[in-house]
């Protein structure tokens, strides 16, 4: 029988390290595999590493130590290097004032493709592929300076993913809109997932974290523990340690399982919309009594 053939992460840090001009180390021994197809949480407090980490992954800064694979293998800091690894993760940073800088949105979209040496046919295509993505098509001969604030990151992210990057990362993507901007944002997020993106977001949202993604990657002074997001947000200790607070889902999941209404291995309502629909459905048992035991809660 022939067996499987082995598959590498798309991109993956391996026991790196790093430290700026004079200071301590930010991260060291870090290990950080991303894999296909995968939305990630990266958590952490002010001052882990966070965005340090991003950088590193996307090669925006060069590892101190350890190293950082493509498909497997060791990344070349060269200018062949950097364009293959550019062309398949994109990095869009917290602020979108720091990546816009062209005229117009479809201007700034068109930017990075054009600076590949596309075909104009070619980056056309691009450019509203993109903006369908982040449904800002209306938006594409607008001036950027006259865009909302949740314009200016939705337009900031269409720039990235105009590169087709096999991996998207975004620093505190929802840092900065409101309720509505979030969910449009999350919306486009959605069908970048559908499309095959891979997603890696850095965010001090635990309720969003666990909400969105499949796995979290949690910075704390002991260094970075990854696994799956539901598992990992109910450590209390690691929580503590990288000062975080437990996600609105996880403590609603425990007191709804001391008081006998969800199983073991019942599936945790994670937003208040779903358990709102978990209240609809009777989803514990007969409706009379979940009701009565709902209300119960309620008042507790």
């Amino acid at each position: 029988m022939t067996s499987p053939t082995p598959t590498h992460p798309v991109v993956e840090l391996v026991k790196a390290g790093f430290a700026y001009e004079d200071g301590p180390a930010v991260l060291s021994g870090v290990d950080f595999p991303v894999a296909e197809g995968r939305a990630i949480a990266l958590l952490g407090r002010n001052g882990s590493g966070k965005t340090t980490l991003l950088r590193l992954l996307s090669g925006g800064l060069r590892c101190g130590s350890g190293s950082l694979l493509l498909d497997g293998a060791e990344v070349a800091y060269d200018r062949k290097g950097l364009t293959r690894l550019r062309t398949t993760v994109q990095l869009v940073v917290q602020d979108p004032d720091d990546q816009l800088f062209a005229a117009s949105v479809g201007q700034d979209v068109s930017f990075g493709p054009t600076n590949l040496g596309l075909p104009e046919e070619e980056v056309r295509l691009r450019v509203r592929e993109a903006l369908e993505a982040l449904d800002i098509v209306a938006l594409e001969d607008r001036p950027t300076h006259l865009l909302s604030y949740g314009q200016r990151k939705r337009a900031a992210i269409a720039g990235a993913v105009a590169m087709r990057p096999r991996v998207l990362i975004m620093d505190e993507p929802t840092a900065g809109l409101d309720p509505h901007g979030q969910e449009r944002l999350l919306d486009a997020l959605a069908r970048l997932r559908e499309a095959g993106t891979t997603v890696v977001m850095a965010t001090h949202d635990v309720d969003l974290a666990l909400r969105w993604a499949d796995e979290a990657a949690v910075l704390s002074p002991a260094g970075l523990r990854t696994g799956p997001v539901a598992e990992l947000l109910a450590d209390d200790d690691l929580l503590a340690a990288a000062r975080l607070r437990r996600p609105w889902g996880t403590s609603v999941a425990r007191l709804l399982r001391a008081h006998g209404l969800l199983g073991a291995d019942g599936v945790e309502p994670r937003t208040p919309e779903d358990l709102d629909a978990w209240v609809a459905a009777g989803a514990a048992g007969p409706r009379r009594s979940f009701r009565g035991s709902a209300r119960a809660l309620a008042t507790e």
